[in-house]
């Protein structure tokens, strides 16, 4: 069972970061990981698969958000 969620939002280089989420988000990319450090690794190949990867630092920017899973929540109780 994976503790967290980590959230790869792909958002335009006019969206100020605070306002990046996945409702502005011009794509968002979901995977479960095993562990906060997870959430902030290995989404460069996530990217690097999708078709937006030419505008990553041009264009566009990656923001990753880490959440814990309900699942791992309701097996802490």
């Amino acid at each position: 069972m994976s503790a967290f969620t980590a959230v790869i939002l792909v958002c335009q280089l006019s969206t100020p970061p605070q306002a990046c989420d996945e409702t502005h988000a011009v794509d968002v990319i979901s995977t479960h990981v095993a562990s906060q450090f997870a959430c902030v690794q290995g989404w460069q190949e996530s990217v690097a698969r999708g078709a937006l990867r030419e505008g990553v630092g041009e264009t566009l920017y990656v923001k990753t958000i880490c959440r814990r899973s309900e699942q791992a929540a309701l097996t802490e109780k």
